[in-house]
């Protein structure tokens, strides 16, 4: 989503490169090209502005001593540059705040935007995050003009095992008002209102959504955002806030071709807090908005933070743990492999997983597009699952044997080269495995290959400390090594 603005940055640190001062004169062009990317990704002209300006006021005037071979490590002008960019974009999208105010008996989230943005779904999504954390949610379908939303909200509803409420025929307005009587009634705690909405604001929508707000007194107003349509996100939320009055942001299609000028205006043009973030269809895909996270990213450092969040979401500690270790002996077969797979399908795409592991993002732009297509993972699943269950769980009877790769590679509509290629690869994978396991389990082998990587990078080995001895211990090995040289003499 954020490679144009990504690759702004990056040529805005080439063009400091050198640099052992930031001028005025020799900051101008680093400006121009971070000025360049944030047109280019669709960000508001005022925000623009105002964002080169806190940067500039924040990068001159200091003496940047450039980084020398020998001697401590210190900033480089690049560095403070791209630091100075970091603590405004942070400023800018924040501070954030990713509460929801669940008061109230029950307490109501009304759902605004225009048609398309994603409502429906960031609904369910919210409604799973809201069970996950002990509430009981009751959706309710008011966006009678559309029976797909409706449907829509009824199939997520069965999903998730929470009512939907929905009367065929009835006024958004009456049917929400009805919605928080009948969840008083039956015990919900929380009424997600999923409203209508158009293609374009007008006076009819905006009229009936004041109607409904009117009726429930909702704590919560969400706008949920596309974050494909750039700038007319930010006029159509700055009108929205004009009437409504909402409480926060939902992002939506951040895994889309979106540009990112939305994610980075929003919060300025309007000063409401973007609160979450959402991605795909999954109901899962919905994640507290953090802006350090996001300039991370945008500057091309990661989200580690954020990713090991996501894992662990996904993964149980304790598999994990029961995992790693067969790993490390080198027991695991394909189907442990296949389940490391859906794992990480379920957090999200390789090429999105790379991108947010620190200084990966220059390094993926060398890798080969096939190396990332999330369709190998389908072929690869596809092949595992024509084999048998013995060969899943002892790969080893696959090695060597030409019959069962011919029946494996029919199965899964691939080529014997290819059926080949993978088991190799596994078994490679699961030597080097076994081998990582015998060195943690060797303290003094760990220690060499420490000494063999620190030479080949350059570095001094560490130094090994002679222990210190008593003055006894002292006298008692000379008098050894004299005892052990006239040993010597008498054998000659």
């Amino acid at each position: 989503m954020f490679d144009v603005l990504s690759r702004g940055f990056k040529s805005a640190r080439l063009a400091l490169q050198g640099k052992a001062r930031l001028t005025e004169e020799n900051i101008a062009p680093a400006l121009r090209e971070v000025r360049s990317s944030l047109l280019q990704a669709d960000v508001e002209l005022g925000v623009v502005k105002d964002f080169l300006d806190r940067v500039k006021a924040a990068s001159l005037g200091e003496i940047v001593p450039v980084k020398t071979p020998s001697g401590p490590v210190k900033v480089s002008p690049q560095d403070w540059f791209i630091k100075a960019c970091y603590d405004q974009l942070v400023e800018l999208m924040g501070p954030v705040d990713t509460t929801l105010d669940l008061t109230g008996s029950p307490a109501v989230i009304l759902m605004v935007g225009l048609q398309g943005s994603g409502k429906t779904t960031t609904a369910g999504k919210l409604a799973k995050r809201l069970i996950g954390q002990g509430k009981k949610p009751l959706l309710v379908a008011a966006d009678i003009y559309r029976p797909a939303a409706i449907e829509q909200l009824m199939v997520l509803g069965r999903k998730l095992g929470a009512p939907v409420f929905s009367i065929k025929g009835m006024q958004p307005v009456a049917l929400a008002k009805l919605a928080v009587t009948q969840a008083r009634n039956v015990g919900r705690d929380v009424v997600i209102i999923d409203t209508a909405g158009r293609l374009a604001i007008d006076e009819g929508l905006m009229t009936e959504l004041d109607q409904i707000k009117a009726e429930v007194k909702p704590k919560n107003i969400l706008f949920v955002c596309d974050a494909m349509i750039g700038q007319d996100a930010v006029r159509t939320a700055a009108e929205f806030d004009r009437r409504l009055s909402f409480t926060g942001f939902v992002l939506t299609k951040l895994d889309g071709d979106a540009r990112g000028g939305a994610a980075l205006s929003i919060k300025a043009v309007t000063g409401k807090a973007v609160k979450f973030l959402g991605q795909g269809e999954d109901l899962d895909k919905l994640e507290e908005f953090r802006p350090e996270g996001l300039a991370q990213r945008i500057l091309g450092f990661g989200d580690v933070v954020g990713l090991m969040a996501d894992f662990e979401k996904h993964v149980d500690k304790d598999t994990a743990e029961k995992d790693a270790a067969k790993m490390l002996k080198g027991e695991f077969g394909y189907g442990d492999f296949v389940s490391q797979l859906k794992m990480v399908r379920k957090i999200g795409s390789l090429k999105e997983i790379m991108g947010r592991i620190p200084f990966m993002g220059e390094l993926l732009e060398q890798v080969p597009a096939e190396a990332l297509d999330d369709r190998e993972i389908d072929r690869t699943l596809a092949v595992i699952g024509s084999m048998t269950n013995q060969e899943r769980r002892d790969p080893d009877v696959i090695t060597g044997n030409k019959s069962r790769i011919k029946r494996i590679a029919r199965g899964a509509g691939r080529n014997e080269a290819d059926v080949a290629e993978l088991h190799d690869r596994f078994l490679q994978a699961r030597k080097m495995m076994k081998g990582l396991g015998g060195l943690m389990s060797n303290p003094g082998e760990m220690e060499r290959l420490q000494r063999q990587m620190a030479q080949m990078s350059g570095q001094a080995p560490p130094v090994r400390e002679r222990p210190q001895l008593s003055t006894e211990d002292k006298l008692a090995r000379r008098e050894k090594q004299k005892e052990s040289r006239r040993s010597r003499k008498r054998n000659r």
